[in-house]
């Protein structure tokens, strides 16, 4: 035990006293910073609407507005609330990504861009943000009717064919804008942070309503005369949240050696003399896809029903009947049946990305050119 304890404290000591590691960490937690200020600035309302928004959330009339509301606050960091630039988060680039994926083996073009090596793989990430913009903006415009159903923005002047639509065409190129910021933000951390910035960015969302989280279970615990319940809850949900942490580093890291013996080579004269066999082994992780497939999943629950929320007051009748199903029932964690298609599109995705990754390491050809 004081073996292991003693192997993690020199590990982070080592973030501060190895200075390349020390300078790429300061500079993610910068921009997850700017992040974090982005997610403060509202995007361009009236007074008027500025304070609706306030009421809303203040008095709890949000919970009134279903699920999907929550799962939209959540993985954007509680930038709903403010109805701030970055209030879509990263969600319209996930879609995109998973577009791109779903295309690559049926469009020839996109194929041969993945043997192009890194100039291919710079050319496939520039079709995936164009293809990020227009989704952005279906899911501002169905993001913004969530807040004129809820009374936040007036439904006679939210239009994009009225004689106010220059104030709703801004409102939605903020929040098309944050996006591409975000994404922005996300690989400036890829190349000169630690990596993996849109998971970052996705992570720090997430993590900054815990400090609510825990406040709200203090104050539950005082509520019900400090028998100190909600501490003991808290205390819970914290354990909880480390073991859960624990265990998919563990299972990450775990991998599978598959045995494999070659020949070695070397020359002789003008011919190639063959020696002892070597051993070595390929890595198999047994999660080779990681958090992909749920975030994956997640998104194309929510990208419907989001953007169903502006078909919803259609006047063609099956139209608006089609979109309140999908608002009701794709988002609603209640149901059973949402786990159920949830469990199933993860369960797909990985096994698409995790043959994705194993066909971009072309471990058949390497073995091939090694003998």
């Amino acid at each position: 035990m004081n073996s292991t304890l003693s192997f993690i404290w020199k590990r982070l000591q080592s973030i501060w006293t190895i200075p390349d590691l020390r300078k790429k960490l300061l500079f993610t937690l910068g921009m997850l910073l700017v992040f974090r200020v982005l997610a403060h600035i509202t995007v361009p309302l009236t007074h008027q609407e500025q304070v609706n928004l306030a009421n809303l959330f203040a008095s709890g009339k949000s919970k009134n507005l279903g699920q999907l509301l929550g799962l939209l606050d959540v993985f954007s960091g509680g930038s709903l609330q403010t109805f701030s630039f970055v209030a879509l988060g990263v969600a319209p680039y996930i879609t995109a990504t998973i577009v791109m994926q779903l295309l690559r083996p049926i469009l020839p073009a996109l194929q041969n861009l993945s043997t192009q090596g890194e100039a291919g793989q710079q050319r496939f990430n520039q079709i995936t943000r164009i293809i990020t913009v227009p989704l952005a903006f279906l899911q501002a415009l169905g993001q913004a009717a969530i807040f004129v159903r809820a009374g936040v923005l007036d439904a006679n002047t939210f239009n994009l064919f009225g004689p106010n639509w220059l104030e709703t065409l801004s409102i939605l190129l903020s929040l098309t804008a944050g996006t591409m910021i975000l994404i922005w933000l996300g690989e400036l951390i890829t190349d000169h942070g630690i990596g993996n910035g849109i998971s970052l960015i996705i992570f720090a969302g997430i993590v900054s309503r815990l400090p609510q989280l825990i406040q709200q279970g203090l104050l539950a615990s005082s509520s019900t005369g400090g028998n100190g319940g909600g501490v003991v809850s808290t205390l819970v949900f914290l354990s909880i949240g480390l073991l859960t942490i624990l265990s998919i580093v563990f299972i990450y890291q775990g991998q599978r050696r598959v045995p494999v013996q070659y020949p070695t080579k070397r020359m002789v004269g003008r011919g190639v003399k063959f020696g002892s066999a070597q051993t070595t082994y390929i890595p198999m992780q047994v999660n080779s896809s990681g958090m992909i497939p749920l975030i994956f999943a997640q998104s194309l629950l929510i990208f419907p029903a989001l953007l169903s929320q502006y078909l919803i007051g259609n006047n063609v009748k099956w139209l608006a009947n089609i979109a309140l199903w999908t608002g009701t029932y794709l988002a609603n964690t209640t149901l059973w049946y949402y786990w159920f298609t949830y469990f199933v599109l993860v369960v797909v995705f990985t096994y698409f990305y995790a043959y994705i990754i194993w066909q971009q390491q072309n471990i058949s050809e390497n073995l091939q050119k090694q003998g």
